[in-house]
């Protein structure tokens, strides 16, 4: 297929591109290289025919209409959005603009497109929209979200995204566009901007510096391996059905503060701290997020009877790869935290 995919450069689409051209497609990546968009994601990648690059804004209509003529796409995959939590709540407006007017920008040329084709083109072609566990709000300590929970978004990440979910089910539902929705628990592994809490205990540590954590470490979060999830999203493209959400979780449930332990156990095995100690003695509990979500989990029962995918990395083999790639590629993070505040806190009230 010729597969559009927006957000291509993050961290979540940059895995996605390299899935999907080794599975034989040509991938156009849309991505506009914000601050979380990094070029060197995909430097590897240029010169092979099957991919190609645009930066562009997906709130821009002509841009994207010019982009959808240009390659005249057979599927669509939707990954461009802000996604950190912290962010928004300094700074809801333009999670607002990416994420949702972004999202109807698409939806409408993913339209045109969808009705300039006939017979088996129009049958096939698909306007995959993914997004996240958190428009479900919070669990409590037991079950876990489905294709069925309902919506309870908390933050304004959480709100946009909801948002642009049921953008993506109207179209389907008053236009007839063939779209499907992914709900992912949260990702980690290579290229993950070190905003995030995975790659930003990492580096802290790395830089001899204290290991923040919120509140009282109790928060649960599902893990997922990138390119786990990058084999979900593919298999989705692929074989999903339109009309349907597909719930992709890691099925790795731990606290943020048992998380952190096991990321100092890798790093002291793999990188001992200069002058000795371990990196756990760092751990420091901070004040917690406003109105941050108590747990997460993911249910993903039909994505593995309708399409047999399942993950394939555990969550400890998982954080050993993920600390090892960023020991081995500091050319691709040094430039992004070269600022003293690059891993500093956002997000307070």
């Amino acid at each position: 297929m010729r597969i559009l995919l927006t957000g291509g450069a993050g961290f979540i689409g940059s895995a996605l591109t390299r899935e999907l051209l080794a599975r034989g497609h040509e991938v156009r990546v849309l991505d506009l290289l914000t601050y979380a968009g990094v070029a060197a994601s995909l430097s590897e990648l240029e010169g092979d025919p099957a991919y190609s690059f645009v930066r562009a804004d997906i709130a821009d209509p002509t841009t994207v209409a010019a982009v959808f003529a240009d390659f005249q796409p057979e599927a669509v995959a939707h990954l461009a959005a802000e996604t950190h939590v912290d962010r928004s709540i300094d700074g809801p407006a333009v999670f607002v603009r990416t994420n949702v007017v972004g999202t109807q920008v698409l939806l409408d040329q993913a339209l045109a497109a969808w009705r300039g084709l006939s017979g088996e083109a129009a049958d096939a072609f698909r306007f995959l929209h993914v997004s996240t566990d958190e428009v479900f709000g919070s669990l409590g300590e037991e079950g876990r979200f489905s294709e069925t929970s309902p919506y309870d978004p908390r933050s304004p990440y959480a709100a946009s995204k909801a948002a642009s979910d049921h953008l993506v089910r109207a179209w389907g539902h008053t236009f007839g566009l063939p779209t499907i929705i992914s709900n992912c628990s949260n990702n980690y592994g290579a290229r993950q901007f070190p905003e995030k809490l995975i790659p930003t205990m990492i580096l802290r540590a790395l830089r001899g510096e204290t290991l923040p954590v919120y509140g009282d470490g109790a928060n649960v979060r599902d893990w997922l391996f990138v390119e786990d999830h990058a084999r979900a999203l593919a298999d989705i493209l692929e074989r999903g059905a339109p009309g349907r959400t597909y719930a992709v979780g890691g099925d790795a449930e731990r606290t943020n503060l048992q998380l952190v332990h096991a990321l100092c156990a890798v790093l002291d095995r793999l990188r001992p701290a200069p002058g000795g100690g371990r990196y756990a003695d760092r751990i420091q509990m901070v004040d917690d997020r406003p109105g941050h979500d108590r747990r997460y989990a993911i249910d993903a029962a039909l994505i593995r009877a309708e399409l047999g995918w399942a993950p394939k990395v555990d969550l400890d083999q998982g954080l050993e790869r993920t600390v090892r790639w960023y020991l081995d590629n500091e050319a691709w993070w040094a430039p992004l935290v070269a600022d003293p505040q690059g891993l500093a806190r956002l997000g307070r009230l």
